[in-house]
């Protein structure tokens, strides 16, 4: 099963997003927030970022989802820091970081691949709202 890291530069952002997408997976997936330059600042740390890979580390991969552009450029640098078996299953995802933490998260609790839970945490960003 594929582990999931959401990155923002918020570190209560961060932890809303896993608690929500971790309740809606029924604990059934390891999810890790890296929010904040520490507990207390907002901005993105590498350092933060690579642990939380460690951490969410799995032989199916790893999805990040990100809310700013500079958490790409951290993220970056924190998978170099992975060796190089590692990073190739780390994959950065385009999905916006609520609904497509959620939608990754369910996907991924019901044993689909990278690919799949990938596509559909993206495909959220095309999503009605209102019907």
């Amino acid at each position: 099963m594929i582990g999931i890291v959401i990155v923002s530069h918020s570190p209560k952002v961060a932890e809303g997003v896993r608690e929500l997408a971790s309740q809606m997976a029924q604990g059934r997936v390891k999810i890790v927030a890296a929010g904040g330059v520490d507990d207390d600042t907002i901005g993105t740390n590498a350092e933060r970022i690579h642990g939380a890979l460690i951490e969410a580390d799995s032989e199916d991969g790893v999805l990040v989802l990100l809310d700013l552009g500079s958490a790409v450029m951290s993220t970056q640098m924190a998978i170099e820091l992975l060796p190089e078996d590692q990073q190739k299953k780390i994959v950065i995802s385009e999905a916006p970081l609520v609904e497509g933490a959620v939608i990754a998260a369910v996907e991924a609790s019901i044993g689909h691949d990278m690919e799949k839970v990938n596509a559909a945490a993206e495909a959220a960003s095309t999503m009605r709202k209102l019907m």
